[in-house]
């Protein structure tokens, strides 16, 4: 019998500590006896986002207890650490009148907000040791240039936070990551932008989303939509800020199986509105992210022709670093779903050379590899490579 995976183990783990056996937790999940098992005894080594959220809830667990996420930067680390980055979240100093025990002259604003959008380039290469040793001085520095002088370093101070909740996803600590996402909205309540209010929210629903919960994720994307709903004379940023809010909301729906045509079809027509792509907030908005969203969402609802009919709508150019490296994998799903295991090799293989070490902390990739390595009679070089860099034993 194969080894048990890694979800698999921890599935048996929670069962049997919660007194529960594979019947009944198949009945509280609404899933087969027979996948529960297959789990746990390592002849399925994979499974679905949909099929895990609805085993974590039966368990009462965190989907990311379920699955196994961890920081996975090993040797590339360099200083700091994750606890580091948690404190400068949870420190005593956010509790009133409290010192923050920073002294000395804030940093000028202008500099603050260079340093903050040189991160967020940082985040979008994938490049995880360089942001955990760095964020938890830059989010020192923006909070003392925001109490010196006011609203005016709101900006850098919230996309701190933004990308330190961002962060925390991808190294499996969703609570954290709320934590920072709570902190980049709350603060930035206090100032008059209310479009970069707005989107932070999209950050907020991607943890909901990667905590399993769906629902909550979707509402409150789409109530942030339209909250912010462009007029037909709306400037640019306005329009990229609710079309992005849309495709938030369409990651959890499909998820949860729903249709999602009428969220693809809106955010469509408003990229057809402009001239190109808008960047705004560390995020662009365009018909290249409608595309990508779109091959997310029919992958994810096991569509496989129309996700890669989608994705041949999506220019290398016009996607950055690491949000490529999410939609090769979403491509390599789909590929995989068609029975074309080369051409799923093939992306997977360009998505890890984008990013090493943000590829080591994708789920999905993990899953495809093994998937993969399950109908091969011999693993091939490739797989054999993929498996090393995702530190999958023979």
């Amino acid at each position: 019998m194969p080894e048990a995976s890694t979800v698999g183990r921890q599935i048996k783990s929670l069962r049997e500590d919660r007194g529960l056996t594979q019947e009944e937790l198949a009945e509280r999940a609404g899933l087969s006896r027979d996948i529960i098992a297959k789990l746990e005894q390592g002849r399925r080594q994979t499974a679905r986002l949909t099929t895990l959220v609805r085993i974590a809830n039966a368990l009462d667990a965190e989907l990311s207890a379920l699955i196994g996420k961890r920081d996975r930067m090993g040797a590339e680390r360099t200083g700091g650490g994750v606890l580091a980055l948690r404190d400068a979240l949870l420190s005593p100093s956010y509790l009133p009148d409290v010192d923050d025990g920073h002294d000395g002259e804030p940093t000028r604003l202008e500099d603050i907000t260079t340093a903050v959008d040189s991160a967020c380039a940082s985040y979008w290469r994938g490049d995880f040791p360089w942001l955990v040793a760095h964020l938890p001085g830059l989010i020192a520095e923006a909070r003392l240039t925001h109490a010196a002088v006011g609203e005016s370093a709101l900006y850098p101070l919230v996309m701190a936070y933004d990308l330190a909740a961002s962060l925390m996803v991808h190294l499996g600590r969703d609570d954290l990551a709320a934590i920072g996402a709570e902190r980049a909205v709350t603060t930035a309540h206090g100032g008059n932008d209310e479009l970069l209010w707005a989107t932070l929210h999209g950050t907020y629903a991607w943890v909901l989303l990667h905590q399993g919960r769906l629902d909550a994720a979707e509402r409150l994307a789409i109530s942030m939509a339209e909250r912010i709903e462009p007029s037909f004379s709306a400037p640019a940023d306005r329009v990229a800020a609710w079309g992005n809010l849309l495709l938030m909301a369409l990651a959890p729906a499909a998820a949860a199986g729903r249709d999602v045509s009428e969220y693809i079809a809106l955010a469509a027509a408003g990229a057809e509105r402009l001239a190109g792509q808008v960047t705004i907030y560390n995020s662009v908005f365009g018909p290249a992210k409608v595309a990508m969203e779109a091959t997310h969402a029919y992958t994810v609802l096991r569509r496989p022709e129309r996700a890669l009919a989608e994705s041949r709508r999506v220019r290398r150019e016009d996607v950055t670093g690491i949000s490529y490296g999410r939609h090769l994998l979403d491509v390599a799903q789909a590929h995989v779903d068609a029975r074309h295991h080369g051409a799923a090799v093939q992306r997977l293989q360009e998505s890890q050379a984008l990013s090493p070490v943000w590829f080591r902390h994708q789920r999905v990739a993990h899953d495809l590899v093994m998937g993969i390595r399950e109908v091969e009679m011999r693993p091939s070089s490739a797989i054999r490579s993929l498996m090393g860099s995702l530190h999958i034993g023979m």
